[in-house]
């Protein structure tokens, strides 16, 4: 395993958390291997193991991203991801009043449907962020 699939791995286990690496790592095959050590590498070796910036404002930047592209699959994963980030819910909330500004309403309006309901369930697992 090279030094960035290592590091990658270790990044993306401390963001998203072992349950969710475990889940996805089952469900991979020979034709995705490619696929998933090219994001691990890339964007969990490099981008999101630089430490330019922080966790937090990373995941900052990648709700913004997310919710304005219309990736709202991944939009939830992320925010979930939040609990390890260190984004706040008030983060969150001017991260989408910005998408709603820069990349349009609907994304927005969809993002809050969906913090609001992770929100909840999280309220629910006991973890109020």
């Amino acid at each position: 395993m090279s030094d960035k699939r290592a590091q990658g791995e270790a990044t993306r286990r401390a963001v998203l958390g072992d349950a969710h690496v475990n889940r996805s790592k089952g469900g991979s095959s020979d034709f995705d291997a490619g696929f998933i050590e090219l994001i691990t590498e890339g964007a969990w070796g490099s981008i999101w193991s630089s430490e330019a910036i922080s966790k937090r404002e990373r995941s900052m930047l990648t709700l913004a991203l997310l919710a304005g592209l219309g990736n709202f699959e991944e939009f939830q994963l992320h925010l979930r991801a939040t609990v390890n980030t260190g984004a706040s819910k008030v983060d969150i909330r001017e991260v989408l009043h910005h998408v709603a500004i820069y990349a349009g309403v609907p994304r927005a309006n969809h993002a809050f449907k969906l913090a609001k309901d992770i929100y909840a369930e999280l309220e629910e697992q006991g973890d109020d962020h």
